[in-house]
This record gives structure tokens, sequence and C-alpha cells, in this order.
């Protein structure tokens, strides 16, 4: 009988608890192209045609064109990541009836991109990152 229980002791140590950032790094990688403030300062140049800016960052969620005739891309992202962790003692807490403890962890990312074209090609462009 010692045995046995000594047996279910090791196995509820070795199972353990994992944390929010154990259980984030197990979800698998967001899909498609991810739009970040570090993508348009690495691809985006004045004078790049719009297939090239099409082609870097994807289409843009609002095109426009004023009186001018000049056109505008806007690129606006909002993005949330969530986690959550919960941990009892494995089979220690079905034995004893502990209880579970959990936490939650949630921030959201927002990026808009502007882009403003001159006769097809880029002319200036902004942008503004924020999280919290």
């Amino acid at each position: 009988m010692k045995r046995c229980i000594s047996a279910l002791l090791m196995a509820a140590s070795l199972s353990g608890c994992m944390s929010a950032a154990d259980h984030a790094a197990q979800l698998p990688p967001p899909s498609g192209r991810e739009l970040t403030a570090g993508t348009v300062q690495r691809e985006i140049r004045k004078g790049m045609s719009q297939a090239a800016v099409a082609d870097a960052l994807g289409s843009p969620n609002i095109a426009a064109r004023d009186l001018d005739g000049k056109e505008s891309w806007i690129y606006d992202r909002l993005a949330t990541e969530a986690a959550y962790s919960t941990g009892g003692n494995g089979i220690l807490s079905i034995l004893v009836g502990s209880r579970h403890a959990g936490a939650v962890s949630s921030t959201q990312k927002t990026l808009t991109v502007i882009i403003k074209f001159t006769n097809g090609v880029v002319s200036d462009y902004s942008y503004h990152s924020s999280k919290f």
C-alpha cells in the first residue's frame, strides 16, 4: 500500500503545473501574414509601386482617392492575445480533492498604417502602434 501511495505521489509531482507562458508557447502560430511596425519599417520606402506595397503588406482595409487624384491606403489592425493557465497537482488533486487555481492574461495591440501614393508610387507613409 505504501508503494502505491509513493508511486502516486511521484506521478503527481512529475505532472506539475504549467504557467500561462507555457500554455501560450503551445498555441499554434497565427495563420497568414502578420503586419507589424517592423514590417512597415523594413519593407516600405518612398518611390515603391502600389504592386510592391501590396506584395509586402497585402490588401489595405481602406483605399481612398482625394480630389487631386492622389490615392491613400490605410491598413488598420487590432490583435488580442489571451492566455489562460489552470493547474492542480495532477493525480494528487484528484485523490485529496484540492482546488484548481488559474490565471488569465490578455493584451491588445493596434497598428494603423497610412500610405499615400502620387502617380502610383509611394510619396509618404506613416504608422502608429500601441499595446495595452
